[in-house]
């Protein structure tokens, strides 16, 4: 659910939408998460089945803010939709997991990282996010866009999501402050703060580093095409070596 997109949204899918990677996220065409709620694996094959691609290919750009001085190492994308952010962390040396509920985006990043020359630092693989989660610790554990659309438990995945961070490791969690001000079509939805999130989080995190948490404004694009501003936030907790 970790790319970007040419309209707006990644889903939760636990690609989630994300997702994006995810899919999710914001600079350039963007790349959003799927709200994962009550919408299983054959909702988004068949969403990624309604057009050849829906995200834009690049990773998102909060990730790429967040993670560009890091040493690389092993890398988790939960929903990584098609591969934007996975393609994007394996170029710069990381060994990357990447994750989605649709066996159809996981077809296409699995392309898009051979097509890139990466393939053999990406692994996918199929979650639920809800049911069932990958095993191992990651040095960076990367979570675009997933949110609390319909069902889906987000402070329980993120936990999970923490508790697979290395020591030393970093997580990256990436979310919308609330819906974008075109967005007509409003869904019910929970949108929790940075500090939400870290709250969230200190189950299994307490004592980690906050490094931030705070909200930021990007440019996305409209579904018209034209840019608009959209504010997101984002929370980046160092666990202790």
């Amino acid at each position: 659910m970790s790319e970007q997109r040419t309209h707006d949204h990644r889903h939760p899918h636990s690609h989630g939408h994300g997702h994006g990677h995810g899919h999710g996220s914001g600079h350039g065409p963007e790349h959003d998460t799927h709200p994962q709620g009550g919408a299983g694996e054959e909702f988004w094959d068949a969403r990624y089945q309604e057009t050849g691609r829906i995200w834009s290919g690049e990773a998102n750009a909060m990730l790429v803010h967040e993670v560009s001085g890091l040493a690389p190492g092993r890398a988790l994308d939960l929903g990584c939709g098609e591969g934007g952010d996975a393609v994007w962390l394996a170029r710069l040396g990381w060994t990357v997991t990447g994750t989605d509920i649709s066996g159809v985006a996981l077809g296409r990043s699995a392309e898009h990282a051979a097509e890139a020359g990466v393939a053999d630092r990406v692994t996918l693989e199929r979650h639920d996010l809800t049911e069932s989660f990958p095993e191992g610790e990651f040095d960076l554990v990367s979570a675009c866009f997933l949110h609390n659309y319909g069902d889906f438990p987000r402070d329980r995945v993120l936990r999970a999501a923490a508790s697979a961070v290395a020591p030393g490791g970093t997580l990256l969690v990436v979310g919308h402050a609330g819906w974008a001000p075109w967005q007509e079509e409003r869904e019910e939805a929970y949108f929790p703060t940075p500090q939400d999130v870290v709250a969230q989080l200190e189950p299994v995190t307490a004592g980690w580093e906050v490094l931030r948490a705070e909200e930021t404004g990007r440019v996305q694009n409209q579904p018209d095409g034209t840019p608009g501003t959209r504010t997101d936030n984002v929370v980046r907790l160092r666990r202790p070596a």
